[in-house]
């Protein structure tokens, strides 16, 4: 209690010290956040919070004239004389007085076409002025719940830390950044954060940055998961309709047009709102744009808006962006809230004098003790004042971290965490010592349970150990799972140990040995799950197993930016398996179970391999080109390059076998890119290739399997590295192969534009699969599928028809039924 009252004191005296500080209020007293306030000819200022409250570093007396500047309002200039601080000066502003001529109410065209029009034929040149410069960056992120339900799958929520009060409402993530922006086109926008804070957490970094937030109008979309169209696109006129609001002047005699601008159809990808265009320019002066979480198919969110302000720059005839606000309001699952992320842009330098050789693919670091600077730093150099819940909050969480990162305080709640209950029999148990970072959990064999024609009804128990070290960065992992079949009536175990050195290179060893099952094709990892029902109620036993004994050590790293290395080398005792029981739930008098030979359904105790042992090795790559990082202290972060592929390059080896026509060598290839095409949606390929060497003979577990389907269900909602109604073993092969899959999403593009059909906000998706082998002629499929499928917000859903042929004749067609995320 002591220590907060200090606190609010210290912040009582900071706030009171501060230079020019008010407030600024509409004239009905309403406050007004987000005013843009400045010394006038200088390129410093700072921005009103959400109070209407603001400071303004003035360190000298003397004569200064201040401008407030709001969109929608009058822009107001105050000349002062200045003898002492801390100077009080409030502001009142007046609407904007916007008319509009009879002329233009009389014309057979709403002027609004024009200006459009005019606005987009200057598009790129005043895109291109945003092709170099520096600038100061503030950021501010703010997430609060306004109402949280105390339980989520009958799981306590708690208080989030401290965050909720009584109410179950409350901050629950705040933290600001100061950065320096440098752009070099074609060079990415690079930021070096010079200060970051995080409520609650003091050795925290903010993840705001200015990329997040980079919403440049003068681009064709705007990027908010998917591409929303600007309103001064090239192809702005598919998308939007236009209506000349009126006109006004600025304070220094620009025309300025406020233009209405409306999505043509209920669910296009576009904005509503205002936005506001200086003639003779056809810049923009301002903007106020909404999108519905909807029109953006991001399901829980009810509404984004994006608020931006542009000052002019008379030397470099530029309109730049000074501030920025991007609020959000969402609601799922019994969470409500709202989100806001202020940006203000401050000592812009639109002729810098950069070298293009300070420029790499770090776009992101940070200076050192970045998040060590203390509360005076932060009152001098904030441009926007936190309010008062804000003040209060980090108040709050630094004092509750005190607290909550004590050994008492963890032992306490250790302690009544780690009790035993009920439900953990359903779920599993976990012992926890945070303040060691240490944690056991053990897995339930109840939730683990499944049902295959080998072993019958099995069950798992999975103990997991972690140690986390102090930075978080490295840990060291032992886990163990002990399955038993209640048909076959055997106990299998395996054991890992896994130790990550850091979270840079992400440098990862493990060693992991034992006796378990595997598929035939171990890629199809959601079809365990998918075999049981399918097994005891439709009698398709569509799993295929055998025995594996192994050691096996693993290492990974990044060796280089872009470059991703993945080993591994193991000893392997494989055994044929056999079917043991034909149990069914219902059991149909013209079907029974296939055999667990993967290559002849009817070859029932015949295995398709011989019993040996083998030694395998694998090294792969992984390539990024291009790829650009952020440099966090406690991390590095990718961000790979969508403009170029992604590049895998393989070998595997099987070596020392007991049967030596078992030894092979096989060399892979994989090319892989997401290819983001503005308003027309997404391209996504996944293209693969091998080559097979002296693998005449080798055994079945080791040809190349293609990833098939035969549940017409797809669970992961993976589409692009899998086929969808092919079998799942009938292309297998030891020899040279390739295999092709591409799938394009449209986004609302195409149906969109159809009546009726536009209002359910369904996206197309075309897609197609290729195999070829030596061995078979080739197999395609042909999909057309609708995605976003579902109901209010629990939109996951998609539907898939397909076609498959090999050769030219047709294989199959059916539908497929899946999530999509």
């Amino acid at each position: 209690m002591k220590k907060s009252l200090l606190l609010l004191l210290l912040l009582f005296c900071i706030k009171l010290s501060a230079q020019v500080v008010g407030t600024v209020t509409s004239k009905e007293n309403q406050p007004l956040a987000v005013v843009n306030i400045f010394v006038e000819n200088t390129r410093k200022g700072t921005t009103t919070n959400n109070d209407g409250y603001y400071q303004l570093d003035i360190k000298n007396t003397g004569n200064y004239t201040v401008v407030f500047q709001y969109l929608g309002f009058k822009t107001l200039k105050k000349t002062v004389t200045i003898n002492s601080f801390p100077f009080t000066l409030d502001a009142v502003l007046e609407e904007e007085d916007i008319s509009l001529d009879e002329v233009l109410l009389d014309a057979k065209e709403d002027p609004a076409i024009q200006i459009i029009r005019n606005t987009i034929a200057k598009r790129k040149e005043n895109l291109e002025k945003y092709n170099t410069y520096t600038a100061d960056f503030y950021s501010r992120g703010l997430l609060q719940l306004k109402d949280a339900p105390e339980k989520i799958f009958g799981q306590e929520i708690g208080d989030l830390e401290g965050s909720l009060d009584s109410t179950r409402s409350g901050i629950i993530y705040l933290s600001e950044t100061i950065s320096k922006l440098e752009k070099l086109s074609p060079k990415p926008l690079k930021e070096t954060i010079t200060a970051s804070k995080v409520s609650g957490n003091s050795n925290g970094f903010s993840f705001n940055n200015a990329t997040d937030v980079d919403f440049n109008f003068y681009e064709n979309t705007i990027s908010l998961e998917t591409e929303i169209v600007s309103p001064i696109a090239d192809f702005a006129f598919n998308y939007y309709n236009y209506k000349l609001v009126g006109t006004f002047y600025d304070d220094s005699g620009h025309l300025v047009n406020k233009i209405e601008v409306l999505p043509k159809r209920k669910n296009d990808k576009a904005f509503d709102g205002f936005i506001y265009i200086v003639e003779d320019q056809w810049s923009l002066f301002g903007l106020e744009l909404n999108i519905t979480g909807q029109q953006a198919q991001i399901a829980p969110v009810d509404l984004f808006t994006i608020n931006q302000s542009f000052s002019y720059f008379e030397d470099e005839n530029v309109w730049g962006k000074i501030s920025q606000i991007f609020d959000f309001t969402f609601g799922f699952m019994g969470f409500n809230g709202s989100g806001r992320f202020t940006a203000v842009y401050s000592d812009y330098d639109f002729n810098p004098n950069l070298d293009k050789n300070n420029f790499s693919r770090e776009i992101l670091s940070f200076k050192d003790n970045a998040n060590k600077k203390d509360s005076l730093y932060w009152q001098e150099k904030r441009p926007v004042p936190l309010t008062d819940a804000e003040v209060k909050d980090y108040i709050k969480k630094d004092s509750i971290q005190l607290v909550r990162e004590s050994q008492p305080y963890l032992d306490s709640v250790d302690q009544a965490e780690n009790k035993f209950k009920l439900g953990d029999i359903l779920g599993g148990y976990t012992y926890k010592n945070s303040f060691k970072k240490k944690r056991f959990s053990i897995s339930s064999p109840i939730s683990a349970i499944q049902f295959n024609t080998v072993q019958g009804w099995n069950g798992t128990i999975t103990a997991n150990y972690t140690k986390r070290y102090k930075d978080s960065e490295k840990y060291f992992n032992i886990k163990s799972d002990i399955n038993y079949g209640f048909a076959d009536d055997r106990l299998r175990g395996t054991g890992t140990i896994n130790y990550r050195f850091n979270n840079k290179n992400r440098a990862f060893v493990s060693l992991s040995g034992g006796s378990k099952v595997e598929q035939f094709n171990p890629s199809l990892y959601t079809l365990p799950l998918l075999n049981t029902s399918y097994s005891l109620w439709f009698e398709k036993n569509y799993l295929k197993l055998y025995d594996r004994s192994y050691v096996q050590a693993n290492y990974s790293q990044e060796l280089v930016n872009g470059l991703h290395f993945y080993s591994n080398l193991s000893y392997n005792n494989r055994k044929s398996l056999f079917n043991t029981t034909d149990q069914a739930w219902y059991p149909k008098a013209d079907r029974v179970y296939t055999s667990n030979n993967p290559v002849n359904p009817t070859a029932y105790g015949v295995s398709s391999f011989a019993n040996h042992h083998i030694y395998k090795l694998n090294l792969n790559t992984r390539i990024n080109f291009g790829q650009n990082y952020l440099s966090y202290p406690n991390g590095k972060y990718n961000i790979p390059n969508s403009k170029i592929p992604t590049l895998f390059l393989g070998y595997e080896k099987g070596f020392g076998s007991s049967i030596s026509n078992y030894n092979f060598d096989l060399f892979k290839a994989q090319l892989y890119q997401n290819v983001n095409l503005s308003n027309k949606g997404d391209l996504t390929y996944y293209l693969k290739a091998g080559v097979f060497n002296n693998a005449d003979n080798i055994a079945f577990i080791d040809y190349h399997h293609f990833n098939g389907n035969q549940t017409n269900i797809v669970m992961d909602g993976n589409y692009i590295n899998s086929f969808k109604i092919l079998p799942y073993y009938n292309l297998s092969t030891n020899n040279n192969y390739a295999e092709i899959h591409a799938e394009h999403n449209f986004k609302g593009y195409i149906l969109n534009k159809i009546p009726l059909i536009n209002k359910l906000n369904y996206n197309l998706v075309l897609g197609y699969n290729a195999a070829l082998t030596k061995e078979n002629k080739p197999y395609n499929e042909f999909s057309i599928g609708l995605s976003n499928l579902g109901w209010g917000k629990v939109r996951f859903l998609r539907v898939d028809y397909v076609r498959a042929y090999s050769g030219s004749g047709l294989v199959n067609d059916t539908f497929l039924f899946g999530f999509s995320f």
